[in-house]
């Protein structure tokens, strides 16, 4: 029987920035979707409340001066700097233990798994992958992937995998270990061409003494749940192989979704779920089943993020969900009693279609397969692997 944790606890939707996309109440209805069916007392799993990250955990990878602004910014109004009090990260009263809750959540996670009393672990509020060691940055304050991953390889870790299948590149991760071989960061992301942040282009492969260590698919606009899953298994599970790592970490945003209103991928909950199952099983193959997952981005709120996370947890914890599952009526009640402009949908599906082409080198190579090339003439030979050999 697999052992799972779910870091949760109410007090996480204090991470609240206003009238703001990043809206708690994805989280809220995810949660309260997930306890409609049962998730969180399948055999096995644990919940677990979160302790608020120490400010000497915060320092794993944030910056002093800028911990201290994010619990100063909120008592002054005209407060400047460090990326805060802007639209995107708008200052709010108890910022700073908000985020830290959040981050704390998460290290209880990863240590969960790392100390082996876990298999797997789940914060859904989690996966602020933006924040920067002295700045905020795209809606999140303190890092938690970063911190977390950071601690573990305090704790002796030599070998972590993060994969990001946020819609946004997962650029504060990669920053915090750009130059450290011992983290492999992979990141499925919609072209930065196109889309905030501007970085994640497959030319970013690591620091001088960490080439190969950072991996970037930049997908075009209109990716579907097809070509995202040919992308996935072009790059990531032959470079997983090669770099075995000892635990999987995963960001997995919910904005890849095609009726999410910042982005421009058309991802179905069905590709979704497929790539927590795909992740999952390289977590089996690779890592002894030791996994950690967090959310992130996802502003379709009711619409996708919920169903979205859903299969996450479920995959996290047990079986997946029949995507023909009807959704109970009294979730669809509260959603539309929580965001009255939005309409709740009445299955676990999209009926989206996820058979995928396997990639192999083409002739007349589509812009998709364009940017796996790309990604992997970048990286693949720093792994000694060939970018040419569909094998591989």
């Amino acid at each position: 029987m697999t052992r799972s944790l779910v870091v949760w606890d109410e007090s996480l939707l204090a991470y609240d920035l206003g009238e703001h996309p990043l809206d708690p109440v994805r989280v809220r209805l995810t949660m309260a979707l997930a306890n409609a069916y049962h998730l969180l007392e399948r055999p096995g799993v644990t919940v677990r409340k979160p302790a608020a990250a120490t400010d000497e955990e915060l320092g794993l990878v944030h910056r002093a001066d800028y911990i201290a602004a994010v619990k100063a910014a909120p008592d002054d109004f005209f407060f400047q700097g460090f990326g805060l009090n802007t639209s995107d990260n708008p200052v709010f009263d108890g910022m700073h233990e908000a985020s830290a809750l959040i981050a704390g959540a998460t290290l209880t996670a990863a240590r969960a798994v790392w100390a082996g009393e876990q298999d797997r672990a789940v914060n859904i509020a989690g996966g602020l992958h933006h924040a920067m060691p002295a700045r905020a940055s795209g809606f999140c304050v303190y890092n938690d992937p970063a911190i977390a991953i950071a601690d573990l390889l305090a704790k002796g870790a030599e070998r972590i995998a993060y994969v990001d299948i946020d819609v946004h590149h997962g650029d504060g991760v990669q920053t915090a270990f750009y130059d450290d071989p011992r983290v492999l960061t992979i990141s499925l992301h919609e072209t930065p061409i196109a889309l905030f942040p501007g970085t994640g282009f497959p030319e970013e492969t690591g620091g001088p003494n960490a080439e190969g260590s950072a991996v970037n698919v930049a997908l075009p606009p209109g990716t579907n749940d097809r070509d995202w899953l040919r992308a996935f298994h072009a790059v990531v599970p032959g470079l997983l192989r090669a770099f075995q790592p000892q635990v999987l970490f995963t960001q997995c945003g919910a904005d890849p979704h095609r009726l999410d209103p910042l982005a421009d991928l058309r991802l179905s909950v069905d590709g979704q779920r497929a790539a927590y199952h795909a992740l999952r099983d390289l977590a089996e193959e690779l890592c002894g089943g030791r996994w950690i997952a967090t959310g992130g981005g996802g502003y379709a709120l009711v619409e996708a993020v919920p169903r979205a996370w859903t299969h996450l947890l479920a995959t996290i914890t047990g079986d997946q969900l029949d995507p023909a599952t009807l959704i109970p009526r009294e979730w669809i009640d509260l959603a539309e009693s929580l965001c009255p402009e939005r309409v709740a949908p009445q299955r676990m599906t999209d009926d989206g279609d996820v058979r995928y082409v396997p990639w192999v080198p083409e002739a007349e190579p589509t812009p998709l397969d364009r940017a796996i090339l790309a990604t992997r003439k970048a990286v693949f030979p720093l792994h000694g692997l060939d970018p040419y050999d569909p094998r591989d």
